[in-house]
């Protein structure tokens, strides 16, 4: 059972199940999870993304075959194949989390934190 550690009103940690929010998919070892990885779909039982997967075959020219052993050995050839055919099926959504993501670190880029120069005479 997986589990997410919550802080209750009176200050204590406790657990509760994530197994009734993960939404498994009609591809087995791919699921997505409100609060995991942004709930974007990952393989399951871990915090890797399709699109980790993805990325390694395409930026690093990986086969499936080297993403499961060496860029993510704990990873199963079949994880590794159902996250490439899951992507195939969804290439629309996952390129645009992608695209997001990268629009938000161009806007990160674009202008300091604002905790940056606090306390700081000028």
């Amino acid at each position: 059972m997986a589990l997410q550690s919550t802080i209750s009103s009176a200050g204590r940690i406790g657990r509760m199940s994530t197994e009734s929010k993960t939404t498994h998919t009609e591809f087995a070892h791919i699921v997505a999870t409100p609060g995991i990885v942004g709930g974007e779909p990952r393989i399951s039982a871990t915090r890797i993304r399709v699109r980790d997967v993805v990325a390694a075959r395409d930026l690093q020219a990986a086969t499936p075959e080297e993403i499961a052993t060496t860029y993510y050995p704990h990873l199963s050839l079949a994880q590794v194949y159902a996250a490439l055919a899951y992507y195939e099926d969804h290439r629309g959504e996952i390129d645009a989390l992608k695209e997001a993501e990268t629009r938000f670190i161009d806007s990160l880029r674009q202008s300091p934190p604002p905790y940056l120069g606090v306390g700081e005479e000028g």
